[in-house]
Protein backbone atom coordinates (compact mmCIF):
# COMPACT_ATOMS: atom_id res chain seq x y z
CA UNK A 1 0.00 0.00 0.00
CA UNK A 2 2.80 2.40 0.95
CA UNK A 3 4.58 1.74 -2.38
CA UNK A 4 1.39 2.33 -4.34
CA UNK A 5 0.72 5.60 -2.55
CA UNK A 6 4.33 6.70 -3.09
CA UNK A 7 4.18 5.96 -6.81
CA UNK A 8 0.90 7.86 -7.05
CA UNK A 9 2.45 10.79 -5.23
CA UNK A 10 5.40 10.82 -7.63
CA UNK A 11 3.08 10.80 -10.60
CA UNK A 12 1.12 13.74 -9.25
CA UNK A 13 4.27 15.65 -8.42
CA UNK A 14 5.69 15.11 -11.92
CA UNK A 15 2.42 16.24 -13.42
CA UNK A 16 2.46 19.39 -11.32
CA UNK A 17 6.03 20.12 -12.28
CA UNK A 18 5.16 19.92 -15.98
CA UNK A 19 2.23 22.29 -15.60
CA UNK A 20 3.76 24.78 -13.19
CA UNK A 21 7.45 24.38 -13.72
CA UNK A 22 8.02 23.61 -10.05
CA UNK A 23 8.30 20.48 -7.95
CA UNK A 24 7.08 19.91 -4.39
CA UNK A 25 8.97 17.46 -2.21
CA UNK A 26 6.74 15.31 0.03
CA UNK A 27 8.16 13.25 2.88
CA UNK A 28 7.56 9.50 2.91
CA UNK A 29 4.53 8.80 5.09
CA UNK A 30 2.95 12.18 4.33
CA UNK A 31 1.82 11.39 0.79
CA UNK A 32 -1.81 11.56 1.89
CA UNK A 33 -1.47 15.30 2.38
CA UNK A 34 -0.92 15.62 -1.36
CA UNK A 35 -3.06 12.80 -2.74
CA UNK A 36 -5.90 12.85 -0.22
CA UNK A 37 -5.53 9.07 0.23
CA UNK A 38 -4.89 7.98 3.82
CA UNK A 39 -3.44 4.54 4.53
CA UNK A 40 -5.97 2.25 6.22
CA UNK A 41 -5.12 1.14 9.76
CA UNK A 42 -7.34 -1.70 10.96
CA UNK A 43 -6.05 -1.42 14.52
CA UNK A 44 -7.09 2.21 14.81
CA UNK A 45 -10.37 1.45 13.07
CA UNK A 46 -11.34 -1.24 15.59
CA UNK A 47 -9.96 0.56 18.64
CA UNK A 48 -12.21 3.54 17.91
CA UNK A 49 -15.40 1.46 18.20
CA UNK A 50 -14.55 -1.51 20.41
CA UNK A 51 -15.22 -0.33 23.96
CA UNK A 52 -17.73 2.39 23.12
CA UNK A 53 -19.90 0.61 20.54
CA UNK A 54 -18.97 -2.98 19.65
CA UNK A 55 -19.01 -4.49 23.14
CA UNK A 56 -22.31 -2.80 23.95
CA UNK A 57 -23.92 -4.22 20.82
CA UNK A 58 -22.67 -7.74 21.47
CA UNK A 59 -23.59 -7.86 25.16
CA UNK A 60 -27.04 -6.51 24.40
CA UNK A 61 -27.83 -9.05 21.68
CA UNK A 62 -26.27 -12.08 23.42
CA UNK A 63 -28.73 -14.92 24.07
CA UNK A 64 -28.37 -17.34 27.00
CA UNK A 65 -26.43 -20.30 25.65
CA UNK A 66 -28.09 -23.01 27.76
CA UNK A 67 -31.55 -21.85 26.68
CA UNK A 68 -30.33 -21.49 23.10
CA UNK A 69 -29.07 -25.07 22.96
CA UNK A 70 -32.28 -26.42 24.47
CA UNK A 71 -34.37 -24.48 21.97
CA UNK A 72 -32.26 -25.56 18.99
CA UNK A 73 -32.72 -29.23 19.91
CA UNK A 74 -29.54 -30.25 18.11
CA UNK A 75 -30.06 -28.10 15.00
CA UNK A 76 -28.29 -24.78 15.51
CA UNK A 77 -29.25 -23.38 12.12
CA UNK A 78 -32.93 -23.75 12.98
CA UNK A 79 -32.66 -20.57 15.08
CA UNK A 80 -31.16 -18.40 12.34
CA UNK A 81 -34.23 -16.17 12.02
CA UNK A 82 -34.52 -15.58 15.76
CA UNK A 83 -30.91 -15.01 16.77
CA UNK A 84 -28.53 -15.45 13.84
CA UNK A 85 -26.61 -13.12 11.57
CA UNK A 86 -25.20 -14.18 8.21
CA UNK A 87 -21.79 -12.91 7.15
CA UNK A 88 -23.09 -11.81 3.72
CA UNK A 89 -26.44 -10.36 4.72
CA UNK A 90 -28.82 -13.17 3.75
CA UNK A 91 -26.18 -15.80 2.97
CA UNK A 92 -22.71 -16.93 3.95
CA UNK A 93 -21.66 -18.18 7.37
CA UNK A 94 -24.28 -18.15 10.12
CA UNK A 95 -23.11 -16.56 13.38
CA UNK A 96 -24.61 -16.28 16.84
CA UNK A 97 -23.80 -14.13 19.86
CA UNK A 98 -24.29 -15.92 23.18
CA UNK A 99 -23.60 -15.65 26.89
CA UNK A 100 -23.20 -18.33 29.51
CA UNK A 101 -21.51 -19.65 32.61
CA UNK A 102 -19.83 -22.90 33.44
CA UNK A 103 -16.85 -24.75 34.87
CA UNK A 104 -13.57 -25.04 32.98
CA UNK A 105 -13.04 -28.69 32.09
CA UNK A 106 -9.85 -28.36 30.06
CA UNK A 107 -7.31 -25.72 29.08
CA UNK A 108 -5.45 -26.50 25.86
CA UNK A 109 -2.46 -24.28 25.22
CA UNK A 110 -0.46 -26.82 23.24
CA UNK A 111 -2.18 -25.95 19.98
CA UNK A 112 -1.65 -22.58 18.33
CA UNK A 113 -5.44 -22.33 18.14
CA UNK A 114 -5.79 -22.90 21.86
CA UNK A 115 -9.09 -23.29 23.65
CA UNK A 116 -10.82 -23.65 27.01
CA UNK A 117 -13.46 -26.38 27.18
CA UNK A 118 -16.40 -25.58 29.44
CA UNK A 119 -19.03 -27.68 31.18
CA UNK A 120 -21.99 -25.35 30.74
CA UNK A 121 -24.31 -24.67 33.66
CA UNK A 122 -27.87 -26.02 33.29
CA UNK A 123 -27.00 -28.00 30.17
CA UNK A 124 -26.94 -31.77 29.90
CA UNK A 125 -26.76 -32.14 26.12
CA UNK A 126 -23.91 -33.54 24.04
CA UNK A 127 -22.62 -30.37 22.38
CA UNK A 128 -19.02 -29.50 23.29
CA UNK A 129 -18.47 -25.87 24.33
CA UNK A 130 -15.04 -24.35 23.72
CA UNK A 131 -13.78 -20.78 24.05
CA UNK A 132 -10.90 -19.68 21.85
CA UNK A 133 -7.83 -18.42 23.70
CA UNK A 134 -5.37 -18.15 20.79
CA UNK A 135 -2.78 -17.12 20.00
CA UNK A 136 -4.37 -18.11 16.68
CA UNK A 137 -8.10 -17.46 16.43
CA UNK A 138 -10.17 -19.32 13.87
CA UNK A 139 -12.87 -17.68 11.77
CA UNK A 140 -14.33 -14.18 11.94
CA UNK A 141 -17.48 -14.73 14.03
CA UNK A 142 -17.10 -11.57 16.10
CA UNK A 143 -16.64 -9.26 13.13
CA UNK A 144 -19.48 -10.93 11.24
CA UNK A 145 -21.81 -10.71 14.25
CA UNK A 146 -21.50 -6.93 14.50
CA UNK A 147 -24.16 -4.83 12.75
CA UNK A 148 -21.89 -1.79 12.85
CA UNK A 149 -19.27 -3.47 10.64
CA UNK A 150 -20.20 -3.95 6.98
CA UNK A 151 -18.04 -5.14 4.11
CA UNK A 152 -19.16 -2.28 1.87
CA UNK A 153 -17.68 0.22 4.32
CA UNK A 154 -14.17 -1.02 3.52
CA UNK A 155 -12.06 -0.54 0.44
CA UNK A 156 -11.31 -4.20 -0.25
CA UNK A 157 -11.24 -7.73 1.16
CA UNK A 158 -7.76 -7.22 2.57
CA UNK A 159 -8.88 -4.32 4.77
CA UNK A 160 -11.99 -6.23 5.81
CA UNK A 161 -9.91 -9.26 6.84
CA UNK A 162 -7.56 -6.98 8.76
CA UNK A 163 -10.51 -5.77 10.84
CA UNK A 164 -11.17 -9.32 12.05
CA UNK A 165 -7.51 -9.78 12.91
CA UNK A 166 -7.50 -6.54 14.86
CA UNK A 167 -10.55 -7.66 16.81
CA UNK A 168 -8.71 -10.85 17.73
CA UNK A 169 -5.68 -8.80 18.78
CA UNK A 170 -7.83 -6.74 21.14
CA UNK A 171 -9.40 -9.90 22.59
CA UNK A 172 -5.97 -11.42 23.09
CA UNK A 173 -4.47 -8.39 24.86
CA UNK A 174 -7.50 -7.23 26.86
CA UNK A 175 -8.89 -10.64 27.91
CA UNK A 176 -6.65 -13.65 27.36
CA UNK A 177 -3.32 -12.11 28.37
CA UNK A 178 -4.90 -10.75 31.56
CA UNK A 179 -5.69 -14.27 32.79
CA UNK A 180 -3.54 -17.00 34.34
CA UNK A 181 -4.44 -19.89 32.06
CA UNK A 182 -2.39 -22.32 34.14
CA UNK A 183 -4.82 -22.01 37.06
CA UNK A 184 -8.04 -21.79 35.07
CA UNK A 185 -8.98 -25.48 35.06
CA UNK A 186 -11.76 -26.21 37.55
CA UNK A 187 -12.70 -22.53 37.90
CA UNK A 188 -16.20 -21.19 37.31
CA UNK A 189 -16.40 -18.59 34.54
CA UNK A 190 -18.90 -16.31 32.85
CA UNK A 191 -18.53 -15.29 29.22
CA UNK A 192 -20.04 -13.54 26.23
CA UNK A 193 -18.93 -14.43 22.74
CA UNK A 194 -19.67 -15.28 19.13
CA UNK A 195 -19.49 -18.48 17.12
CA UNK A 196 -20.11 -19.73 13.61
CA UNK A 197 -22.70 -22.51 13.37
CA UNK A 198 -20.79 -24.95 11.20
CA UNK A 199 -21.15 -27.95 13.56
CA UNK A 200 -24.09 -28.86 15.77
CA UNK A 201 -22.01 -30.83 18.25
CA UNK A 202 -19.11 -28.38 18.69
CA UNK A 203 -19.36 -24.67 19.45
CA UNK A 204 -16.08 -22.78 19.07
CA UNK A 205 -16.83 -19.46 20.72
CA UNK A 206 -14.61 -16.39 20.46
CA UNK A 207 -15.04 -14.59 23.81
CA UNK A 208 -15.54 -10.84 23.96
CA UNK A 209 -15.91 -10.90 27.76
CA UNK A 210 -14.57 -13.53 30.15
CA UNK A 211 -14.73 -13.39 33.93
CA UNK A 212 -13.40 -15.88 36.46
CA UNK A 213 -15.61 -16.30 39.51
Amino acid sequence: MRKRILLLSMAVILSMSVMTGCMKIVKIGEEGKLTGEVEFNAGDNVAEIWDSVALSELTEKAVDLSAFLAESNGDLKSLADQYGKYSMGSSGELNYTVKGAGTVKEVNTEKKAGYVEVTLDSYTGEAVIRLQIGPVFKGSAVRDSLDIIKFEDYKNQVDYAAVSQSIHDIIKTSIIEQMDLTTLEGKHIEFTGCFTADKDDLLLITPVTLTVK
